[in-house]
């Protein structure tokens, strides 16, 4: 059967377009099972992870001798007395894929956060190796969620945080949900929301967690994107702990409302590390509640 030129065009044309859409695809594949670049981006489309926006814009000044400094003691705990001990832990998501928690138990990491959801849109396919393989290694475990204050209310993402991972339970292995806080990935810094209208949406989110778990979240965040996007509209210092990320020797100055912190994000490499501002007694008291 012959073909007219018209014919053998459009077969070309074809061709040509099938090529290139498994190209884009075979991208995308490559994309998702890639980290995040250096340069805070996203390898995977609406998958931010905590602490990338923060790397992005701030920058990781951590260095070997600003990591051993974050293990010591620093600063005051609820009761305004001096630190004596701290306890180390990492933070993941759907980037470090199934997680050897063997292997970080032996490097003394003793608590978690995993990444659950994101918006009401993204869940961790990886969600159930971390959260449930750390817990069974011994680890004391908790969820965040990314927020994405522009897409849906504080209250709705709440609920959707609950149900795909982000709940807590008082077995004294589990940590309150945390909320992460930081410069938008996909447009404007605070979201294109207001100080006032952020600060109502953390309160939202904040409100509706504790009305469904009795447990106030964790809030992760900078000291400076959060002065810049939240201010003094809102204080959270008298119910939630502080998470703070700061990539250099010290935790530096906090955000509004807080006069201590209690968990420390202290370098994104080679991986989110962290410190918990107390000892071993008092991460358990958190997760008991």
């Amino acid at each position: 059967m012959s073909i007219s030129r018209r014919g053998a065009r459009r077969l070309v044309a074809l061709a040509a377009i099938a090529v290139s859409t498994a190209a884009l695809l075979q991208g995308v594949a490559a994309g998702a099972a890639a980290e995040p670049r250096p340069d805070g981006q996203l390898a995977e489309p609406f998958n931010a992870t905590m602490g990338s926006q923060i790397r992005r814009v701030e920058g990781d000044q951590s260095t070997p001798e600003s990591k051993e400094a974050a293990q010591k003691p620093q600063g005051v705990d609820a009761n305004g007395v001096q630190i004596q001990a701290t306890v180390a832990g990492i933070d993941v998501a759907s980037y470090q894929g199934n997680v050897d928690w063997a292997y970080w138990w032996g490097q003394g990491k003793r608590f978690v956060w995993t990444k659950a959801t994101e918006g009401t849109y993204y869940t961790n396919p990886y969600f159930a190796q971390q959260y449930n393989g750390s817990y069974n290694q011994g680890f004391i475990r908790g969820a965040y969620h990314f927020a994405i204050p522009n897409g849906s209310s504080g209250a709705a993402q709440a609920d959707y945080f609950l149900a795909h991972g982000g709940g807590w339970s008082k077995d004294g292995k589990t940590l309150p949900g945390a909320l992460d806080m930081e410069y938008n990935p996909y447009g404007a810094t605070c979201y294109g929301l207001s100080q006032s209208a952020m600060g109502a949406w953390v309160r939202s989110f904040h409100d509706r967690y504790y009305a469904r778990t009795g447990r106030w979240p964790v809030i992760y965040t900078s000291t400076n994107w959060w002065n810049q996007c939240v201010g003094s509209t809102q204080n959270f210092g008298g119910t939630v702990p502080l998470w703070v990320a700061r990539y250099s020797s010290s935790v530096g100055a906090l955000p509004y409302g807080w006069g201590f912190h209690t968990v420390w994000q202290y370098t994104s490499s080679p991986l989110d590390q962290d410190t918990f501002n107390g000892a071993y007694d008092r991460l358990q008291a958190l997760a008991v509640g």
